[in-house]
């Protein structure tokens, strides 16, 4: 079982860049598909990146596309999101995640571990 912890959330202006990050422990991230995702008040959970444990492909939602880059410490075992360019519409509590598929899944469910989120916020 792993468990995940994600940091370096917070209040940003619109056009900055922030760092997550999504530290894990009990286990060893390379072997699991990591996801980020988000959601907002009263909105749906969406996600907003992956990183497959096979072969490191990475996925983005056209939302966030060229904007977002997902990337891996495997040594560190720790799982980074760089926003870059970030809107206010960016604004939501951020959560790390992972599922023991090889690639990433198109299911939260799939995602059987997750962390406790970061809040991050993009106001002038």
């Amino acid at each position: 079982q792993v468990q995940l912890v994600e940091s370096g959330g917070g209040l940003v202006q619109p056009g900055g860049s922030l760092r997550l990050s999504c530290a894990a422990s009990g286990s060893t991230l390379d072997y699991y598909s990591i996801g980020w995702f988000r959601q907002a008040p009263g909105k749906e959970r969406e996600g907003v990146s992956c990183i497959s444990s096979s072969d490191g492909a990475t996925y983005y939602p056209d939302s966030v596309k060229g904007r977002f880059t997902i990337s891996r410490d495997n040594a560190k075992n720790t799982v980074y999101l760089q926003m870059n360019s970030l809107k206010p519409e960016d604004t939501s509590v951020y959560y790390c995640a992972a599922s023991s598929l090889v690639r990433c899944p198109r299911t939260l469910a799939a995602f059987s571990f997750w962390g406790q989120g970061t809040q991050v916020t993009v106001s002038p």
